[in-house]
């Protein structure tokens, strides 16, 4: 796999992020966690609004080896949504689904 054909970050509704402004500003995230989700590792919970002007963001790495997306640390979804799971929380891979 090439960063070409890298997942994408289609949508990312976490308003608190950081990298998040119009969309994910982030060049690639990485997806980490053992609580049960997939937690969006980039998550940057500041006032100011950091990222790439330009971009199509990509998951970079994925450490959840138990996701049906996840060969070898790579994810293999076509593309990814990040988001809240469940109240309270800050940001998770919303297409992470258990193997």
């Amino acid at each position: 796999m090439t960063t070409l054909e890298m997942p994408h970050v289609s949508d990312c509704s976490v308003s608190a992020c950081s990298y998040n402004h119009d969309g994910c500003h982030a060049f690639a995230i990485n997806v980490s966690g053992d609580n049960g989700t997939a937690d969006c590792a980039t998550f940057i919970p500041l006032s100011i609004k950091g990222g790439l002007d330009v971009v199509s963001p990509q998951v970079g790495a994925c450490q959840r080896a138990d996701c049906s997306h996840n060969d070898n640390l790579e994810c293999t979804a076509a593309s990814v949504q990040i988001g809240a799971a469940n109240a309270g929380d800050t940001a998770n891979c919303l297409t992470y689904a258990t193997a």
